[in-house]
């Protein structure tokens, strides 16, 4: 009796679903950022860290600044990303895949679901201010449930570890 095909194993290599953080520096984006590592952990998912250089408005006159800002905010945007990838390499033991596109933030994220078939879920960390949930968190709620494709989780941005632990 052969071993061969037995184990059950399929020999189409499974999709690890990712789980995409928007990164923008704040103290609620390294919360999502703690629950999407874990949850990939557990899971055996992949993190995507993605950081949006919003354009700036400038007119003929000024395109040398404005390339020179957006050149700037790259580099930002590189070193945010890098900082935040050994941070979750070292708290979760996996490596994210990093992402930096250029646009208005939620039309580059809806673009990137619908280009990443992936990409199972958004993680968010709700702001924890008199000025509400945050930008992120309002885009999506103010988002129908047809426009947006994937499911969302929102985290409350002040989860201390031992609750970022237990929930992920």
């Amino acid at each position: 009796m052969s071993e061969s095909g037995t184990s059950g194993e399929s020999a189409t290599p499974q999709k690890r679903r990712k789980f995409l953080v928007i990164v923008d520096g704040t103290p609620e984006s390294e919360v999502a950022i703690h629950f999407a590592s874990l949850r990939a952990s557990h899971t055996n998912g992949v993190v995507t860290l993605l950081a949006v250089i919003e354009p700036g408005e400038a007119s003929q006159q000024w395109l040398g600044v404005k390339n020179i800002m957006q050149e700037e905010a790259r580099e930002e945007a590189e070193e945010l990303l890098h900082r935040l990838a050994a941070h979750v390499n070292e708290y979760a033991g996996i490596m994210p895949e990093l992402l930096i596109r250029e646009g208005r933030r939620a039309e580059q994220v809806m673009q990137l679901i619908k280009e990443d078939k992936d990409i199972a879920i958004l993680v968010l960390a709700a702001g924890t201010g008199k000025e509400g949930p945050g930008p992120l968190v309002t885009m999506v709620a103010s988002a129908s449930e047809k426009s947006f494709p994937i499911p969302v989780t929102v985290v409350p941005g002040n989860l201390t570890e031992e609750a970022l632990r237990s929930l992920a």
